[in-house]
């Protein structure tokens, strides 16, 4: 056989062992589990720390304040050092809306060795803590929840007898890029953390989606949380690796009633989410740099490489193994487009947004290289992620 139907066929299985050996990564049927009624219902105390949240904040707080919960539940919003009226907004809408008590409290900018958001979730956990809460819900300021969602996530937490349950809220598709590049960041993360690994009792994958994590105050004092992932970039993965290490247990999967509200309208933006933290989550390594290119090219972009260029020589192992490795491919990118409504259309074009996100993955390695760091609303963290008091 040719060069080019050896790569053909080495893409092909590839595409088998993920179909079938990675925890079943492509189904999206990872959502709540039972939910019985706990009495009495715990407390709990929502953590949302926000930095310039001003346009988000009018959608996803009174989500917050609207929540139908029998038990206990107050809300403490850290203004991040905002500079659009975050904090002013926030209690303007806590009066309007009324619901759920709100206190809103700006700690300053955070010390050496943090980074801004966990600086906030810290102080949001220990004015929490002087309630002695039962479970602390950590969501963002861009995150709607329906009414029910704390209801729901409590009884799950509960039923199941777990100390961190995180969904992976329902991200914006509206835009074109949004349709293009979104299903498929929840397709890849799933793809490196299967939920179904992440699930399962005494495992060693551990992930969380950062946006919606409730947790047991009692696993994360014994996590040490905040505290002992004060400088991770990736928190959410930090957050859940923390907990599974102290004996707790963890749970991830969809989101069917927790929704992000942000905009990414144009490929910048999405450019600028991905590319943040994609060099950290390869631990700043070169050699992970450079095995991930080649694993995203062989991957993803030689399927259709190796089809075209073998009906173009004529070389039919290699148009045969590239084609099936396409619509494999294509298959397991189906359940993620059909969670997120799209056009299932949309599926044979996911080597175009592989290489996309192999683009923005080489542009973070470039800009930690350049001193520039990670990135986020005008804060930069240069150093790589660790937690050393781990």
């Amino acid at each position: 056989m040719s060069a080019v139907a050896w790569i053909a066929v080495g893409s092909l299985v590839a595409w088998v062992w993920l179909l079938l050996g990675q925890g079943f990564f492509w189904r999206t049927d990872q959502r709540l589990p039972s939910r019985a009624a706990p009495a009495p219902w715990p407390s709990v105390a929502i953590v949302v720390p926000a930095r310039d949240e001003a346009d988000m904040l009018p959608v996803s707080l009174p989500s917050l304040l609207a929540q139908d919960y029998p038990g206990h539940a107050e809300i403490f919003l850290v203004d991040d050092c905002s500079k659009d009226g975050t904090g002013d907004i926030a209690r303007e809408l806590s009066v309007r809306c009324a619901g759920l008590p709100v206190t809103v409290v700006s700690p300053g900018e955070p010390e050496p060795g943090w980074t801004g958001k966990l600086w906030a979730v810290r102080h949001g956990i220990a004015l929490a803590r002087s309630r002695d809460p039962d479970y602390l819900l950590l969501t963002d300021a861009d995150i709607a929840h329906e009414p029910d969602s704390l209801r729901t996530l409590v009884a799950a937490a509960g039923a199941g007898g777990f100390d961190l349950v995180s969904q992976m809220a329902r991200l914006r598709v509206e835009s074109v890029w949004e349709r293009l590049v979104v299903p498929a960041f929840v397709y890849f993360f799933s793809q490196l953390y299967p939920f179904r690994w992440v699930n399962r009792a005494g495992t060693r994958t551990a992930a969380a989606a950062g946006g919606c994590v409730l947790l047991r105050t009692e696993a994360a004092v014994r996590a040490r949380v905040p505290e002992s992932i004060r400088q991770a970039v990736i928190d959410d993965v930090s957050l859940a690796r923390a907990v599974q290490r102290s004996g707790g247990r963890i749970w991830l999967g969809l989101a069917e009633r927790v929704d992000s509200v942000r905009p990414y309208p144009r490929l910048a933006d999405l450019w600028r989410m991905v590319s943040r933290s994609a060099y950290a989550q390869l631990r700043h390594s070169p050699p992970v740099l450079l095995g991930t290119v080649l694993g995203l090219a062989v991957i993803y972009l030689a399927p259709p490489v190796t089809l075209v260029a073998g009906l173009w020589e004529g070389d039919a192992p290699a148009a045969w193994a590239g084609g099936a490795a396409w619509a494999v491919m294509a298959g397991t990118y189906m359940p993620m487009l059909g969670y997120y409504r799209q056009s299932l259309w949309l599926a044979p074009l996911l080597p175009f947004t592989a290489l996309l996100y192999l683009l923005m993955t080489v542009d973070s390695a470039v800009q930690h290289y350049r001193g520039r760091g990670a990135a986020w609303k005008g804060r930069t963290y240069a150093r790589p992620e660790a937690a050393p008091d781990q």
